[in-house]
């Protein structure tokens, strides 16, 4: 789903409606900084920011991204602090209180569920963010793009208010992968005062049964359910079993070695819920027959009036949609992760080959970055989406370069939050999975938009019910966008 599309405001949606509302986590720092700096007309961030436990934290945050009014609107955004071992304090209360921010007002107001997730491949964040988010009261951590073994444990010790850390992934000069560590002390962030925090519900997004049972056997904690996200679903998809082959529209060809074993999944007896084109009545049905105790929904979101998506956006993906026009593809090369990254084909948006060769290849957020052993032993950081040269010069080839976009900032330009360098302006990219061809179906006769429970009653097939009372957890949930 990307960055912010799922934010507070959808979660708070699709909770309130009974379901279980997922935040994506990715860069709310930076999210929380600009949206600060755009000047909070409706006053929801410095509400949220009143509630912060720790005072002085909210207040530094405040005083440091906060414009009365909003900055003007040929004005770049402040720089925020790029993750790396050495980010220092300053990124670190952002990150909290950013994670905090958000899943505060998505809980605001009433008491259904809310989930926070986050990408195993964006590392450095984690620590911070799971603790802003428990802060907050999160009641699920979901998490994929990786193998978070770690994650269920680390949840137990902040639960604990215990200090923790977090292997982090670096590349050797032999092409090895070796790993450092990052650590954070919720009793140093608090200066002793911790509150009690309950510990979060945690699921793995998997795409496959092997690794279902490696996290069921092999966490750190307790693995309480997982997400089977198959190549239908938009965002970053799992890469094919064995050697990458593309199709003649240069996607990736996945098999039956692709399908997930849904029997073996089953077989472990935790609650599974299955992701990716499951957006209508039927695919939810069947889901439940298999086993399943219900479906992740991402793109019948993601185009909703209550999603981050900037509105002349969804109006340009609706009306391709309503005339059949509306395209995803693959795209094997987009992500600086190397996985494959479902984009929408929106000629505004990177997906345009121009407007992609237009863009100059700047890396200046840096959550995608790789961290890498230099030659002098000391630790550093590429990506393949910045500037060829300097990829290079860090020991990356010409070969990875290639293709590779800034889903950073083009993410950010997709909820309104793009940068400004000089006359230029980051363009937007859209993810979507496969099934938005069919977002028609949640419109009413004559209407180019539609809310949140209007999904929620195609899916049930009858008129949402408010929550009043709290949703007891591992019920049959729809799960909202998440972050893929």
């Amino acid at each position: 789903m990307g960055v912010a599309v799922s934010g507070w405001p959808l979660a708070k949606a699709v909770s309130q409606q009974g379901q279980l509302g997922v935040v994506s986590g990715t860069l709310l720092a930076v999210v929380l900084a600009r949206r600060l700096q755009q000047g909070d007309a409706d006053g929801h961030l410095r509400r949220a920011l009143a509630h912060f436990p720790v005072p002085e934290a909210a207040d530094r945050v405040l005083k440091t991204w906060f414009v009365a009014g909003g900055k003007s609107s040929g004005l770049p955004f402040k720089a925020v602090p790029m993750p790396a071992l050495s980010a220092g304090p300053a990124f670190t209360e952002l990150t909290v209180v950013a994670n905090f921010v958000e899943v505060f007002l998505a809980k605001e107001g009433h008491r259904g569920v809310v989930g926070l997730n986050l990408l195993e491949k964006i590392q450095i964040p984690t620590l911070p963010s799971l603790f802003g988010a428990m802060l907050a009261g999160v009641d699920y951590v979901l998490m994929g793009a990786g193998i978070p073994r770690a994650i269920p444990g680390v949840l137990d010790q902040l639960a604990r208010g215990e200090a923790v850390e977090l292997a982090i992934d670096v590349e050797g000069q032999a092409g090895g992968t070796q790993t450092t560590r990052v650590t954070f002390d919720p009793q140093i962030f608090c200066k002793g005062a911790v509150p009690a925090l309950h510990r979060p519900f945690f699921l793995a997004i998997v795409s496959s049964a092997t690794l279902a049972l490696t996290l069921a056997r092999k966490s750190t904690g307790r693995v309480d359910g997982f997400v089977i996200e198959g190549e239908l679903a938009g965002g970053h998809n799992a890469p094919p079993r064995g050697p990458m082959q593309l199709n003649t529209a240069g996607e990736p060809i996945y098999g039956p070695r692709d399908i997930p074993d849904i029997g073996k999944i089953r077989e472990l007896g935790l609650p599974f819920w299955l992701a990716g084109a499951h957006a209508t009545a039927e695919t939810l049905a069947s889901a439940r027959d298999q086993g399943a105790t219900g479906v992740q929904v991402g793109t019948a979101f993601a185009f909703c009036k209550e999603s981050g998506i900037e509105p002349a956006l969804k109006a340009q993906a609706i009306s391709l949609i309503a005339n059949d026009h509306a395209a995803v593809y693959t795209d094997p090369l987009a992500s600086p992760t190397g996985f494959p990254f479902k984009v929408l084909q929106l000629a505004s948006t990177l997906s345009n080959p121009a407007r992609y060769s237009g863009r100059p290849r700047v890396c200046d957020l840096g959550y995608l970055r790789q961290a890498y052993t230099r030659p002098d032993g000391c630790i550093d950081y590429r990506c393949a989406g910045e500037a060829v040269g300097n990829f290079i010069r860090k020991g990356g080839t010409h070969e990875a370069a290639i293709g590779r976009k800034c889903l950073c900032n083009g993410l950010l330009a997709t909820v309104g939050l793009g940068q400004i360098h000089g006359n230029y302006t980051e363009p937007a990219i859209v993810t979507a999975g496969n099934d938005v061809s069919h977002l028609s179906r949640y419109l009413s006769p004559g209407q180019t938009s539609y809310l949140a429970a209007d999904v929620i009653r195609v899916l049930l097939g009858i008129e949402p019910t408010p929550v009043s009372t709290a949703q007891y957890p591992l019920t049959k949930f729809i799960l909202s966008p998440s972050t893929s």
